[in-house]
């Protein structure tokens, strides 16, 4: 694995004509994530999720995007939100640099539920226009783990935000940055059509919090962060076999040239 913010650029173009010369781009999100967790939080969660990625796929590992797409929480001092628009530009504009820099693909770590769609949009634009083999990871293998480590009941079905699901993967990543003193239990009443129709989340909750985190424990964490690492290679393995055979099949063209 190499981490492209602390290395030269010769190790990285090295690391890029390696095996299937993956790029791996945690995108996390600027917002608030109650009185007890940091702002980071699933930039922080995207970062681990990618770093773990990298390692196993000897990839290299990009700087995260630390703001996404966070309307549903602008309502809430110190989130800070970009358009779905300029979220799938980051990806794209990304990917054509990192197609000209001879990256194999790019896999991207999503980090916030807001980031779905745009990410989504920013895959399909690179694989229509034939940029790079990309492929959005959105916690796969993680919604099987909840349920088996969930002791809280959940604010609303899926619904998993500042409670014991992300405050356990905190304790796990950043225990000094979690505020155990200031746990709250926050259960609002939803309308009927939450989770169908966007709406934002202030009205519902005062402290920003959606369930209780006092049963959150660093175990937990480790075991959901490794579930969704889990989950995620099972995903990319027909996506790094194909990214390999594109290498091998280029290689043979460029030697069967110079063999005419």
């Amino acid at each position: 694995m190499i981490d492209a913010d602390r290395t030269p650029w010769p190790d990285v173009a090295a690391a890029f004509d390696r095996g299937a010369g993956i790029a791996v781009l945690p995108f996390g999100a600027f917002e608030q994530h109650g009185p007890h967790l940091p702002l980071g939080t699933d930039t922080a969660t995207a970062l681990e999720v990618a770093r773990r990625l990298a390692d196993r796929l000897d990839a290299v590992l990009l700087p995260p995007v630390h703001y996404g797409d966070t309307w549903n929480t602008a309502g809430y001092r110190g989130t800070l939100s970009l358009s779905s628009a300029t979220v799938t530009a980051i990806v794209v504009d990304l990917g054509r640099a990192l197609a000209a820099s001879g990256a194999g693909g790019l896999v991207v770590v999503n980090g916030d539920w807001g980031n779905r769609a745009p990410l989504y949009a920013a895959t399909r634009q690179l694989i229509d226009h034939g940029v790079l083999r990309t492929v959005t990871l959105d916690h796969p293998g993680m919604a099987e783990a909840i349920e088996q480590v969930r002791e809280s009941a959940p604010a609303a079905p899926g619904l998993a935000h500042a409670e014991e699901i992300e405050t356990s993967i905190m304790l796990r990543i950043s225990p000094e940055d979690v505020r155990r003193d200031r746990y709250e239990a926050s259960y609002p009443v939803f309308p009927s059509d939450f989770g169908t129709t966007p709406m934002q989340l202030h009205p519902f909750s005062p402290s920003g919090v959606f369930g209780d985190p006092s049963t959150a424990t660093a175990d937990k964490g480790e075991r959901l962060l490794d579930a969704t690492v889990e989950g995620a290679m099972a995903v990319l393995g027909d996506f790094v076999t194909a990214i390999e055979d594109d290498r091998a099949a280029s290689a043979g063209r460029r030697h069967d040239g110079v063999g005419r």
